[in-house]
């Protein structure tokens, strides 16, 4: 989750996506979506309501835990994953007026105002500390040198490694149309992509095959060249 109006109207660009993608996939899991959106409380809770009733959730939400008026984050995450509003944090408090001593307040103290039972993500760069909640949801500001140390940091305690997936990449010389059967033909628990392109002259389809286990990938594999050779069809190993 990436939330900044500043994104949309091309006054910033992103560099959350590429970071996280490549921390996520360098470590196993899967990276299901990516929402960038602009700075609205009712959309927000709308899409933090949508990632909280998927079971399997874990979030990074980026941005909007600030003290100026969008930044909404902090509330909105608060009514969504708790059901209340956001209450003020000791520690976040303590940090924060150890930090910038009078210049605390009025408006920076607010930063302690997070989800009631929220954990604390501590921040290396200026000590402005993040939160988290149930180990799954974490909410870290929008500066990238700020960020992405506060979440190489969380994934290497809550989520360091998973099961690696091994995969395989093909192009078969021929439009995708002629492979959907032997697709629909694989086991459906081989993870499958298909990306169609055109070289001006020639149809092509790009195949990507995955599984935990590689004697089962190598065996889909084989199915599939098979299926291939079969139809007369040429095709070039990309990795493996």
């Amino acid at each position: 989750m990436i939330i900044g109006t500043e994104l949309l109207n091309g006054r910033r660009t992103d560099s959350h996506f590429s970071f996280l993608n490549a921390q996520l996939v360098q470590r196993g899991w899967i990276h299901k979506a990516n929402f960038v959106i602009k700075d609205d409380p009712d959309f927000l809770h709308d899409i933090f309501t949508l990632i909280l009733n998927d079971p399997d959730s874990v979030m990074f939400s980026f941005g909007g835990i600030g003290s100026t008026p969008d930044d909404f984050t902090r509330e909105v995450a608060s009514k969504a994953f708790t059901g209340k509003s956001a209450v003020r944090h000791l520690e976040a408090e303590k940090i924060i007026i150890d930090r910038l001593k009078e210049r605390a307040y009025p408006h920076p103290i607010k930063m302690a105002d997070i989800p009631e039972s929220a954990k604390l993500i501590e921040n290396p760069f200026n000590k402005m500390p993040g939160f988290q909640l149930q180990d799954r949801f974490f909410f870290v500001p929008g500066f990238p040198e700020m960020a992405h140390p506060m979440c190489e940091n969380i994934l290497d305690v809550y989520y360091p490694q998973n099961q690696i997936k091994h995969h395989v990449n093909f192009v078969a010389h021929c439009g995708e149309a002629m492979l959907i059967d032997i697709m629909e033909a694989l086991d459906s628990a081989v993870e499958l992509s298909c990306l169609p392109s055109f070289d001006g002259e020639k149809r092509h389809a790009e195949i990507y095959l995955a599984h935990s286990d590689s004697a089962f990938l190598a065996s889909q594999l084989h199915f599939f060249k098979t299926k291939m050779r079969e139809k007369n069809i040429n095709f070039t190993l990309i990795s493996t």
